[in-house]
């Protein structure tokens, strides 16, 4: 097992730095950079640029070097320094700004991870378990809502629902007083009135796509004979769903491990920006837009990397749960 992880980790490392080029580049593709962008504002409002000035700045964020001269020098920083870079976008460097925001954005993809599989799970089972019942057609209702309707919309109806119906004002983590504030009981209390309103919307589609999987999955099994024969055996219907469809049924909810967690913690940039949260999706929607390739870059890297280690979480959980997966090449004996 430890020479598994360890050589997973080590595929990872070609991995991300892949991701890293890729993500350069891209960034970098539209014509111009964020310099000639911020001179191009600058001019348009009247402002007469120093020609000294430019090539100072040029230099400084070593926009005068080629591309490749340029991601060589950002790369080596992150693996020598860690150093991520200078943001263009908020003057100041990119480890200030992620770290700022990182532990917030963790902290909620977290709290929405586990609503959604402290949800999806049971009802999932359920719905198999009373098919073509009311309680499966509702679930099966609530969930193709939640498939299709966008988080960001989703966001702006619970915050009108919740203003005009209750008098509580979500947007943000905290009220107004409390922004700046230090933490205290009062403090707290404000956080748990905004926190519930992102942490809901970004469970909700994970939630309702997980239980389709699981109630596909579920009712599969539950056709097979050997669940027949461990009912002639006399088990409980709860020891027979547990101990043998419901551990078969779970594996293509655990494999999705991976994606999921990335999904929370970048697949909620919009309902970020709309809910006005201070976490890292609003930062990568601001460097994108003004070419800010430090910034978005790290952005990226981090994502990549979550993605990496999700999926190596996932194989974990799978030998875990299912015996028949064994360590090395996760082979099916």
């Amino acid at each position: 097992m430890v020479n598994y992880i360890l050589m997973r980790l080590l595929r990872m490392i070609p991995q991300v730095l892949i991701i890293s080029v890729l993500a350069f580049i891209i960034i970098q593709l539209p014509p111009g950079d964020f310099l000639t962008e911020r001179l191009n504002r600058l001019r348009a409002s009247g402002y007469t640029v120093d020609e000294a000035e430019v090539q100072r700045l040029t230099k400084m964020y070593g926009l005068d070097k080629p591309m490749h001269l340029q991601y060589l020098k950002w790369i080596t920083n992150i693996v020598t320094k860690g150093d991520f870079g200078y943001s263009f976008v908020f003057s100041k460097p990119v480890n200030e700004i992620i770290g700022s925001r990182m532990g917030m954005t963790f902290f909620i993809a977290f709290l929405a991870f586990v609503v959604c599989w402290s949800f999806a799970i049971p009802v999932g089972i359920l719905v198999a378990v009373k098919q073509y019942s009311v309680v499966d057609y509702f679930f099966t209702f609530l969930g193709f809502i939640g498939l299709a309707v966008p988080g960001f919309l989703l966001a702006l109806v619970l915050m009108y629902v919740s203003y005009s119906w209750f008098g509580l004002k979500v947007g943000g983590l905290f009220s107004q007083e409390f922004q700046t504030a230090p933490w205290s009981w009062a403090r707290f209390v404000d956080f748990l009135k905004h926190i519930w309103l992102p942490v809901i919307i970004l469970a909700i589609g994970g939630t309702a796509n997980l239980i389709r999987t699981l109630r596909a999955t579920m009712l599969d099994e539950l056709r097979k004979q050997y669940v027949t024969v461990a009912r002639a055996k006399g088990l409980s219907e709860f020891k027979v769903l547990m101990l043998y469809p419901v551990r078969i049924a779970i594996n293509p909810i655990v494999s999705t491990f991976g994606w999921l967690l990335v999904w929370f913690f970048s697949g909620g940039t919009v309902v970020e920006i709309v809910l006005n949260l201070d976490t890292a999706g609003p930062v990568l929607w601001r460097a994108l837009m003004n070419q800010d390739m430090y910034t978005a870059g790290a952005y990226i890297v981090i994502i990549g990397t979550l993605t990496a280690l999700g999926s190596l979480i996932s194989d974990l959980m799978l030998a875990a749960l299912d015996p028949r997966i064994r360590f090395g090449g996760l082979e099916v004996s």
